[in-house]
């Protein structure tokens, strides 16, 4: 089989700490997606964004798309999705698009500037999709907020309308079977409103 034939290399990562509030929503995200058992896509949780790294690039060749959940800060409405796509084949994102993401302080390493060393260090996927949940608190030991627990089942809507585009995922011979996704287009760069979102 040529690289053109080759099923796409497909990777979804949930990316946070399980007790500091809302930065578990990547983590939860991710383990409720793989509990829908989609076939040939890896699926991880990752507390220490620098890991991507990694992932991005193993021995058994760079992933084709990334897609990463992640809480956001970006002075949005708690529980708004926040979608950006850059990859190593595009251009990189402004500067103040990627400022909509990261944890803050001064340990922080934002996603902005992993995408960057990666695609310096040529580990950039072809795609980075970054799916992103607007965050209410980062407070130690507090649970998901109301507005972000009920963003989940519209972010887990979001990866499969991301993966479903790729043309490889769906119902249909030859396709990784999947239910279709609510929205049935999804924008990259979009941003996504609670009040948007279908009840």
């Amino acid at each position: 089989m040529n690289e053109s034939q080759r099923p796409l290399r497909l990777l979804v990562v949930g990316l946070g700490s399980a007790d500091r509030g809302d930065d578990a929503v990547g983590p939860i995200v991710a383990k409720r997606f793989a509990g829908l058992r989609v076939p040939g896509i890896r699926v991880l949780e990752r507390e220490d964004p620098t890991s991507l790294i990694e992932l991005w690039d193993p021995e058994d060749g760079r992933a084709d798309l990334a897609i990463v959940v992640d809480a956001v800060r970006s002075h949005e409405v708690p529980g708004t999705l926040t979608i950006m796509e850059t990859g190593s084949q595009r251009n990189p994102l402004p500067a103040d698009a990627w400022a909509r993401t990261g944890r803050g302080g001064a340990n922080a390493f934002g996603l902005a500037e992993l995408v960057e060393l990666a695609r310096a260090l040529h580990r950039l996927p072809r795609r980075v999709v970054l799916v992103g949940i607007e965050a209410a608190t980062f407070e130690h030991g507090a649970p998901l907020s109301p507005a972000v627990a009920a963003a989940i089942a519209p972010a887990i809507d979001a990866v499969i309308g991301v993966l479903w585009d790729t043309g490889e995922v769906g119902s249909g011979p030859g396709r990784r079977e999947a239910r279709p996704p609510s929205r049935s287009k999804l924008s990259l760069i979009s941003v996504i409103r609670p009040s948007e979102v279908a009840s």
